[in-house]
């Protein structure tokens, strides 16, 4: 049986190499995507070869998987067994779960306290037996855990967040002080007009940057790429940490003196930089991280090999002292992880997932936002706004339109497609790789994905990205991605303390059910990422507004985007009035308690998308902007009263059904759905006509019908009123029939607005 857990252990290593590669690919591919610095499947192959050079060159095991957390000499190969299961499936359905959300988060956090919680929940059941160590002593809590490890990490988590976002902030405002947004490179130049100054001096320039960045990036990469690697000897270790300012000086002037060469002879230089900083940092994930993955697996498989050797059967005695030992990882091993997590860095769509959360946050310019508007963005925002106005109002203003000047991005033109330029895709890299080199000198434990995250965060900020319009639901992001890291140690603890104690009590039926339990979770994981991109892909239309620059396409595609998601919303809008109404008559709980789910939804995705066309409209010529906001609103309100018109619908349905309360009189229903289902012909009538083309004569058509179809609810309105009084209906229900009647009335009066915007929209 131990066998097949520790065969099952491998299996999951897979998968957590997989899910891992897609967490931590947005440290060491961000910037190069965001900025274009090559094409998507060269940043690929660039990223795919630090990446397999780090695996293949790493000693593939740290302590932390056999003896930095437990004490694996005061526990038996039953309880390592217990916790190294309960690890794994709470690391891998985590950080999936994460990947799924396109949330980055830190694989080492996640390990560390994963370890702690099944350590402890074993630790305190030692205690509670009053369990002896080999000189009959008690054991305590400090004899069976390292807490010291958990407590640096959580250090970390404050010192990666605010250092590098401070720095990435003053960094980036420093550097786009001396480039501007305008600056040559290669043979191009980032200003529409061509302006990037004499060839000289912006070679200077970017020689002496391009210089220091490569430099910061072979530092970061003996510093910490190669620290765990075969390659890193003690001697070279010590050569290295001995004459520090002397290799930094000397790279600084050798490489700077070689790319300002390379750039007055026109070579992209700042690109090169990009390409060589993913690398880096490719490379030392790979190396550094490896132990995340595979060190709980193969530290079990070594277990079960002295257990066998030496356990005489006894699991629940033999205790597991020889992981004290220090592990090597055969090469073969290695090479095969490599190659795995490649593999999964080329072809996992949650990889990308996770960068474009990234990517979307530390945008240049507008666009969508993934995330919504929470209070405590809104406050950061207003506080700050006063805070910058109260500095603006000291500085000298001499000195402010200086500034200002540097930060002038109205001439600017990005690689098509980017999300930022190569100055901020480089300090990115350097910055991130800098810190993170430091941090591991002075033994302070960085997390890699806090660092980079949140330096690319800082150089938006310092780049004026977060404007009026977006700093709202960008803080939101960054909010959100901060609290699922601290999110993550919490559960990470949580869980894996109570399936440990599961596993531990439940013996082998409790081990195949967590087996069961992380394959149904896997399946159902894939399934949804399936939609989301689907979802996703949708949508091109709008990358296509952001891209395009003549101002007349612009006004066609944003037409072309109007009518498509106002067609997807009529649909919505019809299919769910059935829906609600039949669940109505039919007495369905569970559809309306559906019905009013995705009301909830289309709401949000309804904000969302009106986002993106008020973005689209800013593109178009301010002329015909103004001509056709009136009408664009017209119709865009219309389409929101229809989703809550619906909401006020459904809810006193839902609770009239769910109350049990009596049903709809059967000639009242029988009256109600003829005009029922005249109303979802004019929708689909409506439909119809936005697919096809709006015209003002098929609108004015739908909409005369409208009217007519109005003035029958309001006579069989008027019969219901009878009824009360005439009949012994429920009082009750019959309220609830005329709401329903009455939102079917503020259906067909939102509908005749939204085609009256509609078409004096496309004249």
């Amino acid at each position: 049986m131990f066998e097949l857990i520790v065969g099952f252990l491998i299996v999951l290593a897979i998968f957590d190499l997989v899910v891992g590669v897609s967490n931590d690919a947005v440290n060491f591919m961000n910037s190069s995507i965001g900025a274009k610095a090559a094409r998507f499947r060269t940043i690929v192959a660039v990223s795919a070869i630090g990446v397999f050079a780090g695996a293949a060159m790493s000693n593939g095991m740290m302590d932390i998987a056999r003896h930095g957390i437990l004490m694996p000499e005061y526990f038996s190969f039953y309880e390592v067994m217990c916790v190294f299961l309960a690890v794994m499936v709470t690391d891998v359905i985590l950080l999936d779960v994460f990947n799924t959300l396109g949330m980055p988060t830190s694989t080492t956090v996640s390990l560390v306290f994963e370890l702690l919680g099944g350590a402890f929940a074993l630790a305190i059941l030692k205690i509670a037996s009053d369990a002896t160590a080999a000189d009959g002593s008690l054991l305590g809590l400090g004899d069976l855990l390292n807490t010291e490890k958990a407590v640096s990490v959580i250090i970390a988590i404050f010192l990666s967040v605010a250092i590098a976002f401070f720095f990435g902030t003053l960094v980036q405002w420093l550097a786009r002080l001396v480039f501007t947004f305008t600056y040559r490179i290669g043979k191009k130049s980032t200003s529409v007009n061509g302006k990037s100054g004499s060839l000289v001096g912006s070679s200077v320039k970017t020689g002496i940057f391009a210089g220091i960045s490569v430099t910061a990036i072979i530092w970061f990469l003996l510093v910490k790429g190669l620290k765990h690697t075969t390659l890193m000897t003690p001697e070279l270790n010590t050569f290295i940490n001995e004459n520090t300012l002397l290799l930094l000086g000397g790279g600084i002037v050798v490489f700077g003196a070689l790319m300002t060469l390379l750039a007055l002879v026109k070579v992209p230089v700042l690109k090169f930089v990009v390409l060589l900083g993913t690398f880096a940092l490719a490379m030392a994930f790979a190396s550094n991280d490896l132990v995340n993955f595979v060190g709980v697996p193969l530290t079990g498989l070594d277990a079960l090999l002295d257990f066998r050797a030496n356990g005489n059967g006894d699991a629940h005695s033999f205790m597991m002292s020889s992981l004290m030992n220090e592990a090597t990882t055969p090469t073969l091993f290695l090479i095969a992880a490599g190659a795995i997590m490649v593999l999964s860095l080329v072809f996992s769509k949650k990889a990308q997932n996770v960068v474009k959360t990234s990517v979307d946050l530390s945008r240049q310019g507008d666009g969508d936002e993934m995330f919504g508007s929470s209070g405590v963005a809104r406050t950061l925002v207003r506080h700050t706004t006063k805070m910058a106005q109260t500095i603006s109002s000291i500085v000298p203003a001499s000195v402010g339109k200086w500034v200002d000047s540097r930060f002038q991005r109205d001439d600017v033109k990005l690689e098509e497609g980017a999300a930022f330029d190569m100055i901020r895709a480089s300090i990115n890299l350097v910055l991130a790789g800098v810190l993170v080199a430091f941090g591991t000198s002075m033994k302070l434990p960085l997390s890699t994905t806090y660092v980079t995250f949140m330096v690319a965060m800082g150089t938006s900020l310092a780049d004026r990205a977060w404007g009026r319009e977006s700093a709202v639901f960008r803080i939101t992001g960054v909010i959100s991605v901060i609290g699922g890291w601290f999110i993550t140690a919490g559960v990470a603890f949580i869980c894996c303390y109570l399936l440990t104690n599961v596993l531990y009590f439940g013996n082998f039926v409790a081990m195949i059910l967590s087996i069961c339990l992380v394959i149904f979770m896997l399946v159902k994981s894939q399934t949804m990422i399936g939609k989301k991109s689907k979802d996703e892909s949708t949508d091109a239309l709008f990358k296509e507004i952001l891209q395009s620059e003549d101002t007349q396409k612009t006004w066609q595609l944003l037409r072309q985007h109007i009518n498509e998601n106002n067609s997807r919303r009529l649909e919505f809008v019809k299919e769910t009035y059935t829906k609600a109404t039949t669940a109505f008559l039919q007495e369905e709980y569970r559809i309306l308690r559906h019905t009013g789910e995705a009301l909830q939804d289309e709401r949000k995705e309804f904000k969302r998308h009106r986002r993106r066309e008020i973005v689209g409209m800013r593109r178009i010529d301010s002329m015909v902007a103004i001509e056709h906001n009136t009408w664009y609103f017209l119709a865009n309100n219309s389409v929101s009263q229809m989703i809550y018109s619906l909401k006020r619908l459904n809810e006193p349905c839902l609770e009239h059904v769910g109350n049990n309360f009596s049903p709809v009189p059967m000639d009242s229903a029988k009256k109600f759905l003829p005009l029922r289902d005249e109303v979802i012909k004019l929708y689909n009538d409506a439909i119809l006509l936005i697919t096809n083309g709006v015209t003002k004569d098929g609108a004015e058509l739908i909409r005369m019908d409208a009217t007519a179809l109005q003035k029958k609810f309001s006579a069989y309105r008027k019969s219901l009123m009878d009824e009360l009084h005439t009949t012994g209906h429920s009082i009750e229900v019959m309220t609830v029939l005329l709401n329903v009647v009455q939102e079917s009335q503020e259906l067909l009066s939102n509908l005749r607005h939204m085609l009256r915007g509609m078409s004096k929209l496309h004249e």
